[in-house]
């Protein structure tokens, strides 16, 4: 297996992507690795504070569901409603900030293992999680959130 760093703090694993000899999974390959883009400007943008440039990437009928045991459960439909919910996250904190540990992209699908930075309201916060986004024209149409890394990998079919 071999580990490339495509961005600082994020690695995730080619081997499935380069012996690819038919022009079919060259595609895949391309296609993941744009997702994969797609995903870190959505990071980028979020740590930049610039909701504006999140809610663009989401396609308008976007499903996403929360952490098991979060308090707002959802799931949240549509990009206004997921909106919302993460512009309600937001507040919670005076800066927070996304720190990927790793980035895996498998055609429509993106797997970021990340910690999750908050600090003002109260005490600091750092919580790891992995999210697990599905893209579909470029935009992201379904994201789902899960506290083990193994079960999100498991959830899309892949493993560790």
């Amino acid at each position: 297996m071999r580990l490339c760093r495509p961005c600082i703090g994020a690695s995730f694993d080619t081997a499935a992507f380069e012996s690819s000899p038919t022009p079919l999974r060259d595609t895949a390959r391309a296609m993941s690795q744009e997702n994969v883009e797609i995903v870190r400007t959505g990071i980028a943008a979020w740590n930049a504070g610039n909701m504006d440039a999140v809610s663009e990437l989401y396609d308008p009928d976007v499903i996403a569901r929360a952490l098991e045991g979060w308090p707002e459960p959802g799931p949240f439909v549509g990009r206004e409603a997921v909106m919302v919910q993460l512009e309600r996250l937001r507040a919670a904190w005076d800066s927070d900030a996304i720190e990927p540990i790793s980035l895996l992209g498998d055609r429509d699908r993106v797997v970021v293992r990340q910690i999750w930075r908050g600090a003002g309201h109260g005490p600091r916060s750092v919580m790891e999680f992995t999210v697990v986004y599905a893209l579909r024209k470029g935009r992201i149409h379904y994201v789902e959130y899960f506290w083990d890394h193994a079960e999100a990998l498991e959830a899309v079919g892949l493993s560790e």
